[in-house]
């Protein structure tokens, strides 16, 4: 049962959107609490929202709806769950893990917002499959109303952005970064099933080699959650031998899509 005194937004995300949800909490409305699922995935998160400031608290997926139930909060409540990295090797269990937190989350969230793109054409149907439901589910779209890509078109701006930059980049095999991937590549590299062990370099050096990857492009969002972004880049570079291309990324798309979702939830509460 939804709580009448407050609005509740649930916000699933991959893990790579973590800075970017931290960027539009900031941009507000604040929310009048922050409630984070506690699935072993959110510590990074957590991190990154006791750096800034921001108070929030952790229960597991059961005891959200009773703890919301016995609260009474004007406002906005955000509950957020983290997706792992490692479900982007099984589009299939990807699709099925983003379905089951919005099955969980409806009974008490009035709209849920997806960080999250195509990923693989997986997500595609997710907006109208749940389309006669009462509550709201939105994803990731560019302005002209087309669902992004991925992670790396959402900060670029959208499919268009996207194609632009991939032929910008014809003639050498670009492998992107931004600063949460930075973060990651490793695991990404394990869940992609480019190496059994994310420290065995000579493998995925190997892979790259075989796919005809030679460049780096490192896309700066300007956001700054993640710590030491640019010797990141050029560690990964250093180790399989790549030239870095400068890139200019943006939350813009984000921020919109979420001001868009949190208004349309808002009226209709």
């Amino acid at each position: 049962m939804k709580n009448k005194s407050s609005t509740n937004i649930g916000i699933v995300l991959c893990k790579i959107f973590e800075d970017e949800l931290i960027h539009i909490i900031q941009k507000g409305p604040l929310p009048k609490n922050i409630l984070i699922i506690d699935n072993g995935e959110a510590d990074n998160f957590t991190e990154k929202l006791d750096s800034q400031g921001l108070p929030y608290s952790k229960f597991k997926q059961k005891e959200i709806e009773p703890y919301l139930n016995q609260e009474e909060t004007n406002g906005i409540v955000l509950i957020i769950h983290i997706l792992e990295l490692a479900l982007h090797a099984h589009p299939n269990k990807l699709k099925e893990s983003v379905y089951e937190s919005i099955n969980e989350m409806s009974s008490y969230c009035n709209g849920i917002f997806l960080l999250y793109g195509l990923c693989g054409n997986v997500l595609a149907d997710v907006e109208s499959e749940y389309n006669s439901s009462e509550t709201a589910v939105k994803i990731l779209r560019d302005d002209e109303g087309i669902i992004v890509d991925d992670c790396i078109a959402a900060v670029l701006g959208g499919r268009k952005e996207y194609l632009k930059t991939l032929k910008s980049c014809r003639g050498s095999g670009t492998f992107f970064l931004t600063p949460m991937w930075a973060a990651n590549w490793r695991d990404m590299a394990k869940s992609a099933g480019m190496c059994a062990d994310p420290y065995d370099d000579e493998m995925s050096k190997f892979v790259f080699e075989q796919v005809g990857y030679n460049t780096v492009g490192k896309i700066d969002t300007g956001l700054n959650y993640e710590r030491d972004f640019h010797q990141k880049v050029e560690e990964f570079a250093k180790i399989f031998n790549f030239k870095i291309v400068d890139m200019n990324g943006s939350p813009k798309l984000i921020e919109k899509c979420y001001q868009e979702f949190l208004n349309n939830v808002v009226e209709s509460d």
